[in-house]
């Protein structure tokens, strides 16, 4: 079993910045690629950004370039910085982790971009 706490929600106006970050407890030595992913009001839950073990990124392409992910394996944290955030951003983040066995999410943590 791992565990999972976010932080780092919170509102932001157009064009600011925020940091997501995740911590995993538990059975951390079964984690290979950790993630984030976001459901917007009224949408299905979408991937936003992955990183493997070794550091391969993979990003939706609505915020390559905007957004950037990053993982400290030494601490089983996660995170990812958010910049020029839009309205569109708005969302409940997700922390996620691929196991040997399946997945694991976290509770899930607000973003809502607004002026």
């Amino acid at each position: 079993q791992v565990q999972l706490v976010e932080s780092g929600g919170g509102l932001v106006q157009p064009g600011g910045s925020l940091r997501l970050s995740c911590a995993a407890s538990g059975n951390v030595f079964s984690i290979y690629a950790m993630g984030w992913y976001r459901r917007a009001p009224g949408k299905q839950r979408d991937l936003v950004a992955t990183i493997t073990a070794g550091g391969g990124t993979n990003y939706a392409d609505s915020v390559r370039g905007r957004f950037t992910i990053s993982r400290d394996n030494a601490k089983n944290t996660v995170n990812l910085q958010m910049n020029s955030l839009n309205p569109e951003d708005t969302a409940v983040y997700y922390c996620a982790v691929d196991l040997v066995d399946g997945r694991a999410w976290g509770q899930g943590t607000q973003v809502t971009v607004s002026s």
